[in-house]
């Protein structure tokens, strides 16, 4: 079974990408994992606090794939498998890509204007021939049906 990856956060790349890798997933009669990436907090002086806001932001990421899960669901009617994971987001990655040997893409969504993004950067730079299986950057100012029409 095909399984795309899908890094999920709040941006509209991010969504065109789950978007993408859904359809795909779809017609191929795959599946789709979705990551939600919660970036490790600097040293705070207050252990508690450090804690306090490292759990907000994995309670916000926690509800943010879910939404995507759940709509993903309502389109496709097959629920993906979802992760938060807490790190550094490249770091992240490529080691759930080692520890799920049966991801087919990699898909990520590029900003419409400006840079990348960081994982996309990362990942079609100097690393882009060590990953263990094939790297799908999305456009993000595709429309819904440019998405639809591609996929």
């Amino acid at each position: 079974m095909r399984v795309y990856l899908v890094i999920m956060d709040e941006t509209p790349e991010a969504r065109v990408a789950l978007r993408f890798a859904s359809r795909r997933a779809a017609k191929t009669g795959g599946t789709v994992h979705i990551i939600a990436l919660v970036p490790k907090q600097q040293f705070v002086a207050f252990g508690g606090v450090q804690a306090t806001i490292e759990s907000e932001a994995k309670s916000r990421a926690e509800v943010l794939v879910m939404a995507a899960a759940g709509s993903l669901l309502q389109e496709s009617g097959r629920m993906p498998t979802i992760s938060v994971k807490v790190g550094d987001g490249a770091k992240v990655v490529q080691e759930y890509l080692v520890e799920h040997g049966n991801i087919a893409a990699l898909v990520l969504g590029a900003a419409a204007d400006g840079a990348p993004g960081p994982l996309v950067a990362h990942f079609a730079g100097s690393r882009a021939g060590q990953l263990p299986c094939p790297l799908m950057i999305v456009p993000g100012s595709l429309t819904e049906e440019e998405v639809d029409a591609l996929s």
